[in-house]
């Protein structure tokens, strides 16, 4: 495992480095990586990393979540309101409604079968987006329309919207049938995700604040420990609930870190903002590493050029479903450009979920996940990439 996990750091951030230097994203570099040093290529990663590869991953998710939560301006957000609801929902249903459209003509598989690659591919990621919605928070670039709080706000609610469809398409796929209660959940996971996180950033910041004004100060390098914590416990709280009541812990984590943010010295905010940037740069390579790890080259094969087609036009549904979210805002076409190109990549739902219809026996198992691996591999450079090219260009700085 000592072994795997130094060809992580190393091989990764080298490749990292190499990709900045000829202008490309340092993304790129660690998911080449991961292919590379994956089970399905040269196989050096030893197989106990592998089978706690996704846990590693939410580790990491949760670290950047956690600093996205900490640089979130929550009257911004406020001032945000109903586009970032939209966001939330409206691009998914586009997409998958493309490829219930399009699959079944294009791919020749089932109506639900297509709903089920739609549900997959449905969702932004989380990883490739929230750590530049992060950078532009902290440069104040495009703050000024508060464009990276609606982006943040509603890929990170995106997730739990596409997750419970694609849960439900799966049960009609297996024989079950849609049931009300799987899409009432859909609020109450948020919700219940936020109150959540908000009771625990709570609690920790008047225990924070308390230890201050008693002159015992709690060191900044305990809280971030304490508060790294109380994310995994959230993380927890969630699994263990699950099949009684739908918790989303990602919010929770995010709503938790909002609220010691609002509740706290703000030099106190700020530290920990600092700290866990600092722990990002070392998750940043285990989560994009892994997310490589996990990407089958040799389903690309069997896609094939019909659907990579359905990817692109799905994109085109995608980008549609962006700008019915916008209108009505105050945002120029330049703004609202980048948002959709916001909304492109996907990795992290996408390896996690990919191959779930293939593990159920599903017929459409292989080709669900032959489109997931070939979406990966053209979204998430291409999103990466557009969106570091292009941000000082688009938003004001």
């Amino acid at each position: 495992m000592l072994t795997s996990l130094s060809l992580i750091f190393l091989v990764g951030l080298s490749m990292a480095f190499i990709c900045r230097k000829i202008k490309l994203p340092r993304i790129i570099g660690m998911l080449i990586t991961g292919i590379a040093l994956g089970p399905f290529v040269l196989d050096l990663l030893d197989p106990q990393i592998l089978g706690i590869s996704s846990e590693l991953r939410q580790m990491a998710l949760i670290i950047i979540l956690i600093k996205a939560g900490l640089s979130l301006n929550v009257s911004d957000l406020k001032k945000v309101g109903r586009p970032a609801v939209l966001m939330s929902f409206l691009p998914a249903l586009f997409e998958i409604g493309a490829f219930v459209l399009l699959a079944p003509r294009l791919l020749h598989i089932t109506v639900l079968d297509s709903a089920i690659m739609g549900a997959v591919l449905g969702a932004v990621s989380p990883a490739v987006v929230v750590p530049r919605m992060v950078q532009l928070m902290d440069e104040n670039c495009g703050t000024d329309k508060q464009i990276p709080q609606l982006i943040l706000a509603g890929a990170s609610l995106d997730d739990v919207f596409v997750i419970v469809l694609f849960s439900t398409f799966i049960s009609m796929a297996q024989g079950g049938s849609a049931k009300i209660i799987d899409f009432v959940n859909i609020p109450i996971s948020i919700i219940l995700g936020i109150l959540l996180g908000a009771a625990f950033g709570s609690v920790l910041a008047f225990l924070f604040e308390l230890a201050h004004k008693r002159g015992n100060s709690i060191r900044q390098s305990i809280k971030t420990i304490i508060l790294l914590g109380a994310a995994f416990l959230l993380m927890a709280i969630e699994t263990w609930l699950e099949g009684t009541v739908s918790i989303s812990g990602l919010l929770a984590v995010m709503s938790m870190a909002c609220v010691i943010q609002l509740r706290c010295r703000k030099e106190v905010s700020d530290d920990l903002s600092a700290k866990y940037g600092r722990l990002w740069l070392a998750a940043e390579v285990i989560l994009f590493v892994l997310v490589g790890s996990a990407v089958d080259i040799r389903y690309t094969l069997q896609a094939g050029a019909m659907a990579v087609l359905v990817i692109f036009i799905a994109l085109i549904f995608r980008s549609v479903g962006v700008l019915v979210c916008l209108i009505g805002t105050k945002l120029n076409r330049k703004e609202k450009l980048y948002c959709i190109i916001a909304y492109l990549p996907k990795a992290t739902v996408q390896a996690a979920i990919g191959s779930v219809p293939l593990s159920l026996g599903l017929p459409c198992g292989n080709i669900v996940l032959s489109v997931a691996v070939l979406s990966i591999l053209i979204t998430a450079p291409l999103g990466a990439i557009l969106m570091d090219l292009t941000y000082k260009k688009l938003l004001n700085h």
